[in-house]
C-alpha cells in the first residue's frame, strides 16, 4: 500500500476515532459536573444569583417538525434536548430581603444545533413547568426586572423562540410607583378544546386600591414567529367600577405592528380611564362605550383610533371616533362625540356640579359642602400637561328637568400646552343663541380663566311651552358677560372674578308661574310679595351689574312694569355665596293704600331671605299715628303713593347693555379712579 494512502486512511480513523469520542463523551457525560460553571458564569453576566439546583441531563432525538420544515442533510442531524430541574433566580440586592425573583420546577427545550453555524440560537420548544416569577418596583422606582448590561456590546447570537408550553406559571407584580399588585396564573390551554387559542391566564389584585380581577386568552408562542397569521386576543379585566372587553388580532406580532380589536368600556367616570390608559378624558356620569380599536405600533410611535363607537354617558347617548397619537412633543388625541339626545343634567360632573350621592357613585373623592351652591371640585390642570387634544362635540338635541328644551349644542375643545379653551361652546336655546368662549390657563398653579359670554334674541314664549296659550306676547332675552378670574373650581374662579355682566329682557310677562318654571325661586317670592299671584306686563328689565374681586354690584338693575318701576341695589358676594339686595318698588300714578313695601333679599344662595323693610313700614306706620292724632283723615296719607307717572327708557338701556363689557387680565383688578372707585369706561 503507498504511503500517501496509509496516512489518508490514518487521518480518516483518526477522525472518526475523534468524532465517535466525542458523542461517546457527549452521551456518557455527567451534565450535573457543568452546573457549577453554568451558575457561575450565568450569575456573572446577569449580576445576581443563578442556580440549577436540581438535575441537568442531556438526550438526543430526531428533529422536530418546525415551520418552515427542515430540510436537506441537515434533517438527519440529531437535536439535543436539555432538561433542568429546580432553577432559581435570586432578587437584586436592594430586594434581597423579598426572597428569589423566579423560581421554576422544570425547564426542557430542543435545540436546532444547525443554525448555531451562522450564530443563530433556534429553540422549536421550550417547556417550563410551575414557573413563579415576582416582579417588584419599590417607591423610588427601583425594579427587580433589570439585569446588569453586558461589558462586551450586544451579542452576536440571535434567539428564535417557537413554540412555548406553560405549565401552571405564576406570575405577580408588586408596583408601589403605580400602585399595582396583581398576581396572575397562566397556563397552555388544551388544544383539543381550544382551536384558536394558545394560552390562558386569570388574574387578581389591586390598582390604585381598586380591586382587579380579569381572564382572558392568546394565541401561542408558535403563532408569533408566523408573520402571516394574525394572533389571537381575547381579554376581559374589571378594574374597582371598570370594565373592559376586548376580542381581536394582534397583526405581525413579533413586531406588535398593528391591532385590530372590538373594545368595550363601561365604568363610572370616563376620568378614571386615565391611569389606565394615559388618556385624559372628562369626568362623567356611568357610561358604557363599544367599538373598534386600531393600533399602529413602531418603535418611534404609536397611532391608536377608536372608530365608530356608540354607547351611553348617563341618559345620553353618545357616537364618534378619536384618534390618538403618541408622534410629537406629546401625545395628541383628536376626534368628533355626537349625541342625538344628550341629557343637560350628564354635563353636571365636568365642573363637579352633580349631587355628592352621584360623586360617590363615580368614585370621585371629593364632596359638595352642604351650605355651598357653586362647585368646588378642583381642576386637576396637572394632568392636562399629558396631552394636547381637539375635539368637537355635537349634541343634536339637549333635554334639562321639567322638559325645557335647549335645542343643540355646538363645542370646540382645544388642550394645547396645558391651557384648555372651548371656542365656540354655543348653545341654541329658544330660537335664539347663547354662545360663549372660555378660556382656561392651567400652566400656574392658580389656574387663570376667562369667559365671554352672550345672550341673542332668546324668546321667553319658546322657552316656556307652558306659556303659549296666554294671549300675553312676550318679549326676549339678551344680554352679555365678560370675567376674568383665577382659582381651580367654579367657586374659587366665581370667587374672585372680575368684569361685568348686562341683561335686558324686553316686553312680555311677569308672573309667578313663569318663575316657578325657570326654577327662580327667589325673585319668584319677591314677585308674589310685590303683586301677589298675577301675571303683570313687562315693559324691560335691565341690568347693569360690574364684578369686582367676586362682588357683583347692582350698579343698575330696574324692572319696569305696567304697575310699578322696581329698582334693585346692593351686592351679591359670590365668594361668601352671600346676598344683600334691596328691592325698592315706585308706583306709577296715584295708588291708595299701597302694598308695595320696600323688600330686603339677604341670606345665602342655598338659603336665601325675602322679606319687607321693617325700618320703612316702621316710618310709615309712625307717620300714620301722629297724623292721626292731629286729624284722623290724614292718617291714610302715608300710605298713599304719589311717585307719579314713572318708565324706564328701555330704548336707552337696550343700546347701553349692547356695549361690550369688559374684563381686567385675569388676576388682576378693575382699574380704580382718584377716588378709590371703579373707573368708568372710555
Amino acid at each position: 500500500m503507498p504511503r500517501p494512502l496509509k496516512i489518508i486512511l490514518w487521518l480518516l480513523a483518526s477522525l472518526i476515532l475523534v468524532i465517535a469520542a466525542a458523542i461517546i463523551f457527549i452521551l456518557t457525560f455527567d451534565w450535573n459536573r457543568a452546573k457549577p460553571w453554568i451558575n457561575s458564569h450565568v450569575s456573572e453576566s446577569i449580576g445576581r444569583q443563578f442556580a440549577i439546583n436540581g438535575n441537568l441531563s442531556l438526550h438526543w432525538q430526531r428533529a422536530e417538525p418546525t415551520t418552515p420544515p427542515v430540510t436537506g442533510w441537515s434533517r438527519w442531524v440529531p437535536w439535543p434536548r436539555l432538561q433542568a430541574d429546580d432553577i432559581t433566580l435570586a432578587n437584586p440586592e436592594a430586594f434581597a430581603q423579598s426572597g428569589k425573583m423566579a423560581t421554576v420546577q422544570q425547564i426542557t427545550f430542543t435545540l436546532n444545533p444547525v443554525p448555531l453555524l451562522v450564530h443563530d440560537i433556534s429553540v422549536p420548544t421550550l417547556e417550563i413547568r410551575n414557573p413563579d416569577v415576582s416582579l417588584l418596583r419599590n417607591k423610588d422606582s427601583v425594579n427587580n426586572w433589570t439585569f446588569k448590561a453586558s461589558d462586551s456590546g450586544p451579542s452576536p447570537w440571535n434567539l428564535k423562540l417557537g413554540r412555548l408550553i406553560l405549565r401552571q406559571g405564576k406570575l405577580a407584580l408588586d408596583d408601589a410607583t403605580q400602585k399595582i399588585d396583581i398576581k396572575a396564573e397562566i397556563d397552555t390551554l388544551d388544544p383539543d378544546r381550544e382551536k384558536v387559542y394558545g394560552l390562558g391566564w386569570k388574574l387578581k389584585g389591586s390598582f390604585n386600591g381598586a380591586p382587579v380581577a380579569g381572564e382572558g386568552k392568546a394565541g401561542g408562542v408558535l403563532s408569533l414567529q408566523d408573520q402571516s397569521q394574525p394572533y389571537p386576543l381575547q381579554a376581559n379585566v374589571k378594574v374597582g367600577k371598570t370594565a373592559i372587553g376586548v376580542r381581536g388580532t394582534l397583526t405581525k406580532p413579533a413586531e406588535l405592528a398593528a391591532l385590530d380589536l372590538r373594545l368595550s368600556v363601561s365604568g363610572a367616570s370616563m376620568g378614571n380611564l386615565y391611569p389606565l390608559t394615559g388618556v385624559l378624558l372628562p369626568e362623567t356620569p356611568p357610561f358604557a362605550t363599544e367599538g373598534r380599536l386600531v393600533g399602529k405600533i413602531d418603535a418611534r410611535h404609536s397611532e391608536w383610533s377608536y372608530e365608530e363607537f356608540t354607547g351611553k354617558v348617563g341618559a345620553s347617548d353618545i357616537g364618534g371616533s378619536l384618534f390618538y397619537n403618541t408622534a410629537g412633543q406629546r401625545p395628541r388625541l383628536d376626534g368628533a362625540i355626537t349625541s342625538q339626545l344628550l341629557r343637560f343634567d350628564d354635563l353636571a360632573p365636568l365642573i363637579g356640579a352633580d349631587s355628592n350621592t352621584e360623586k360617590a357613585n363615580r368614585g370621585a373623592e371629593e364632596r359638595q359642602p352642604t351650605d355651598k351652591v357653586l362647585p368646588v371640585k378642583p381642576f386637576s390642570t396637572e394632568a392636562w400637561g399629558a396631552l394636547d387634544a381637539d375635539v368637537k362635540l355635537t349634541g343634536k338635541r339637549i333635554l334639562k328637568e321639567k322638559d325645557l328644551p335647549i335645542s343643540d349644542l355646538q363645542a370646540h375643545l382645544i388642550l394645547k400646552d396645558k391651557v384648555l379653551t372651548l371656542d365656540p361652546l354655543n348653545f341654541g336655546v329658544a330660537g335664539g343663541n347663547l354662545t360663549s368662549t372660555i378660556r382656561l390657563n392651567g400652566q400656574d398653579k392658580q389656574m387663570k380663566s376667562d369667559m365671554k359670554l352672550s345672550a341673542r334674541r332668546l324668546k321667553i314664549q319658546q322657552l316656556y311651552p307652558e306659556l303659549a296659550s296666554s294671549k300675553t306676547s312676550f318679549g326676549e332675552i339678551n344680554g352679555d358677560a365678560r370675567l376674568s378670574a383665577t382659582g381651580n373650581s367654579v367657586a374659587a374662579m366665581l370667587g374672585s372674578a372680575n368684569g361685568e355682566v348686562k341683561t335686558l329682557v324686553s316686553q312680555g310677562a311677569i308672573s309667578k308661574f313663569l318663575l316657578e318654571a325657570a326654577g327662580l325661586n327667589v325673585g319668584n317670592v319677591v314677585i308674589s310679595k310685590l303683586f301677589g299671584d298675577k301675571e303683570v306686563k313687562l315693559n324691560c328689565l335691565a341690568g347693569d351689574l360690574p364684578v369686582n374681586n367676586g362682588v357683583m354690584q347692582a350698579k343698575t338693575l330696574i324692572l319696569d312694569t305696567e304697575d310699578a318701576l322696581i329698582l334693585v341695589d346692593g351686592t351679591v358676594d359670590m365668594k361668601q355665596e352671600k346676598l344683600d339686595l334691596n328691592v325698592h318698588p315706585k308706583s306709577k300714578g296715584l295708588r291708595i293704600i299701597s302694598l308695595r313695601s320696600p323688600l330686603y333679599v339677604k341670606g345665602t344662595f342655598k338659603n336665601p331671605d325675602v322679606g319687607v323693610n321693617a325700618g320703612v313700614l316702621a316710618l310709615r306706620a309712625g307717620g300714620a299715628v301722629a297724623l292721626g292724632l292731629l286729624a284722623p283723615v290724614t292718617a291714610i296719607l302715608p300710605l298713599i303713593n304719589v311717585d307719579g307717572e314713572q318708565k324706564a327708557d328701555c330704548a336707552n338701556l337696550l343700546e347701553e347693555v349692547k356695549k361690550a363689557p369688559q374684563a381686567p387680565p385675569p388676576g388682576k383688578s378693575p382699574a380704580k379712579n382718584s377716588s378709590g372707585k371703579v373707573a368708568p369706561k372710555k
